[in-house]
């Protein structure tokens, strides 16, 4: 292969002579205005001009001659033979313009071999010459590109006109979204090409690339710094390195690369936001750290579920953890970046979730090193005693109550996050362990926020005291999936508060009990921090009288009004069955767990017609005409649980082992029975872990408990849903496509059980 030789020029070269360049010219193109011949050959680089011949030099003239603000771009392609095509870009000179077109050809599956990218000098650059005759067209005095890339198809990639004709079209409306200013809609749309092309070229991974040289030249251009990178190929690395300096405000002047071998010679010629070279040594550092790891990334990128959020957030990474460290500190994020299996670590992590990165890494990014460093050798679920003893040692540095709430918060966001982690990139991990590592974890949390919240309060109030005097005991039972031992991702944390009855505290600003429980449970939901729709959200709903009543209760307020003869409505029954001593008294908690079972399980009869119809209120609440809600869709997963609990209580007075606050535990107990037929059973069984599988991924890239509504099945939110839980092949519409068919058979087995068993929805 012919390569392009890439080399510096001594300052001491002549200059060109463009007024006899011109007059040179001029005579050979007639049909193009001179003023657009004068504009281009008095104000392009002059670098250019020892680059390309008259025959080329006229070629880019006619494509200038037809750009208008309407038109802002022309391009020209021709085979060279082999397999290779030159590519002419020329258009006017935007913000992120070089990234967008590196991002498209590798989309439209092109690797790029060698390239020459020259921008038009500014006006005060450019040397004096005589003015042009004739009016001035639009457009005539905007400064302009020209960009050259040799490029060939990858393997079973067709570049023939029709594609041809497509990226043409496709640069050409990029050109026009950045004369609109609308650089990140470009920005998408490119993405959203790119990464189904990434998704058809993944390889493996086989540890680190060869040695990436990067020198910075200040010396052989007076307007530009001279950055050169030698390293092997990757894909997407001329976009993804683009961006980043134009996310960092470096502004390229022009560029040469080549490619032999598998090994590329990148040669920048950039600024900084000034418009000035980067002589700071600070600075070019950053650019090189920033150009090495993004180098590797690229490397990995095809192992993201979205490639091109996995590349958006680690461009920010960079500028969080990498940037931000000096000296001892950056040598061990560069000795952790170093091992050969953080870069597919991270692509999947960082391609995963949206708002695992807002909620966790953007805040705790600092952390985030360490955790990978030491995830793998942590198991997914710790035993209890291990995080308590871990949770009370970073706790117990803390010498205020806020450094106390600070630390406890900062250990459940790292322990949520190695947790999370695991599920993510360890695919093998299964929803019952990842549900019972969450609800652990949970657990400890609320206990230990007990205890502070406790010691704050009896500071001021003392220790509350039943009417005999002896301690009023207080004791909190986990509800819903919390309850039920099946905490997800994103999952709210679902408890009621309960205490031994009336008295006042010791202290000398005694209180009624009711209120200092009242205190101690608002205490409880501001000590333990999350987002209001997000991870570890603490819900309080399931209590008597639900948001109109207190947020503590006596326990023979809970037994009056969870009763036969009370107020609670024929859905807290049901609701009832997931309720569970978490934390504080055990005795206490056991009480309530015992009337748990003799209100649920009473054998009183279930009316399953309201329920039925309650269920039907749901469907026509969550369910809009068209659309697909996992949880809340005649199907979903609300209609296992539903079903599994309706048979609970029907049942359960007469079957201990249908006693269970878990789904999966009372489901097994409904087929030993013989309630549930085997085939039955292990329907029901495969759909719920398919479809909590399902909301896990579409809360992991939304961060939200409530919006489970499928994405259109050709949309792009729906492959990158389905490469998310695992439907990773290399024909990403293929694997979106055997994801659809898998959710109409999990949901039909489904529905059609429901219906069987309890009537037609």
């Amino acid at each position: 292969m012919k390569r392009l030789q890439v080399y510096s020029l001594p300052m001491s070269l002549p200059v060109v002579d463009r007024n006899a360049l011109r007059s040179a010219v001029e005579p050979l193109c007639p049909d193009i205005p001179p003023d657009i011949v004068h504009d281009f050959i008095s104000r392009m680089d002059p670098e250019y001009f020892r680059r390309f011949d008259q025959t080329a030099l006229i070629r880019h003239l006619r494509l200038a001659a037809r750009l208008t603000p309407e038109r802002p771009c022309e391009v020209a392609i021709t085979e060279q033979g082999d397999q290779r095509y030159d590519i002419t870009v020329v258009a006017y000179d935007y913000f992120s313009e070089f990234a967008t077109i590196c991002g498209l050809l590798s989309a439209s599956g092109l690797n790029i071999e060698e390239g020459q990218i020259f921008t038009f000098m500014d006006q005060s650059q450019a040397p004096p010459a005589r003015s042009a005759a004739g009016r001035s067209r639009p457009g005539l005095s905007r400064k302009k590109i020209v960009d050259v890339f040799r490029v060939q198809p990858v393997r079973s990639v067709a570049f023939g006109p029709d594609e041809q004709r497509r990226l043409a079209d496709e640069l050409s409306a990029m050109m026009r979204l950045l004369h609109e200013g609308r650089v990140e809609d470009a920005r998408q749309a490119v993405n959203r090409q790119l990464v189904e092309q990434l998704g058809k070229r993944r390889g493996s991974f086989s540890g680190l690339l060869h040695m990436v040289q990067i020198t910075f030249d200040n010396s052989q251009s007076p307007t530009d710094t001279i950055m050169d990178i030698k390293s092997d190929d990757t894909p997407a690395f001329l976009y993804a390195f683009a961006n980043a300096l134009a996310m960092r405000n470096v502004y390229i002047a022009k560029a040469q690369f080549e490619i032999d071998g598998g090994k590329l010679h990148d040669r920048f010629y950039v600024r900084n936001r000034h418009g000035q070279k980067i002589t700071d040594p600070h600075d070019q550092q950053q650019l090189r750290l920033t150009a090495v790891l993004i180098k590797q990334f690229t490397h990995a990128l095809t192992w993201a579920p979205d490639p091109a959020k996995a590349l958006e957030a680690f461009d920010q990474f960079l500028d969080l953890t990498v940037q931000e460290r000096s000296g001892k500190d950056q040598q061990q994020a560069l000795a952790f970046l170093s091992d050969k299996k953080t870069f597919p670590l991270l692509a999947r992590l960082l391609g995963a979730s949206d708002f695992l990165w807002e909620d966790f890494l953007r805040r705790q990014h600092g952390n985030l090193l360490p955790l990978l460093k030491d995830y793998r050798d942590a198991p997914l679920i710790k035993p209890k005693a291990f995080l308590r003893k871990e949770l009370d040692k970073a706790v117990g540095k803390a010498r205020t109550l806020e450094a106390r709430k600070d630390a406890l918060n900062q250990f459940k966001d790292r322990e949520l996050f190695r947790i999370d982690m695991k599920h993510i990139v360890e695919p093998a991990t299964g929803l019952a362990d990842f549900s019972l590592a969450l609800t652990e974890l949970a657990e400890v949390i609320v206990e230990r926020s007990l205890l502070d919240c406790e010691a704050k309060l009896k500071k001021d109030y003392g220790m509350p005291k039943s009417a005999d005097k002896k301690p009023c005991p207080f004791a909190i039972c986990g509800a819903g999936k919390f309850g039920g031992r099946e905490l997800g991702y994103a999952s709210d944390i679902e408890v009621l508060f309960v205490y031994g009855g009336a008295g006042r505290t010791s202290g000398k600003q005694a209180i009624e009990n009711s209120e200092y429980f009242e205190r101690l449970a608002q205490e409880l939901l501001q000590w333990i921090e999350a987002k209001q729709e997000g991870i570890f959200h603490i819900d309080v709903r399931l209590r008597p009288h639900g948001g109109k009543g207190s947020l503590a209760n006596p326990l023979d307020e809970i037994t009056s009004y969870y009763s036969s003869t009370g107020l609670a409505a024929p859905f807290e029954r049901q609701a009832m069955i997931k309720l569970r001593h978490v934390a504080g008294d055990a005795a206490l908690g056991k009480q309530v767990e015992a009337h748990r079972d003799r209100f649920v399980y009473s054998g009183e009869s279930w009316d399953i017609a309201t329920a039925l119809d309650l269920r039907r209120q749901q469907v026509k609440q969550f369910v809009k005409p068209g659309t697909i809600n996992v949880k809340h869709s005649p199907g979903g997963v609300i209609d296992i649980e539903y079903a599994v609990q309706y048979l609970q209580v029907m049942h359960g007075h007469k079957h201990v082992i249908l006693r269970t606050p878990n789904t999966m535990q009372a489901l097994s107990g409904l087929v030993e029975t013989g309630l549930v037929s085997r085939q039955d059973g292990e329907n029901l069984r495969k759909a719920y872990y398919f479809l909590r599988m399902l909301i896990d991924g579409l809360r992991m890239v939304r961060g939200n408990a409530k919006d489970l509504v499928l994405p259109p099945p050709d949309s792009d939110e729906f492959i990158f849903l389905a490469r998310r839980v695992g439907y990773t092949t290399d024909d990403w519409q293929a694997g979106a496509r055997h994801l659809q068919m898998d959710i109409e058979e999990q949901m039909r087995h489904t529905k059609t059980f429901f219906e069987r068993t309890f009537g037609a929805l």
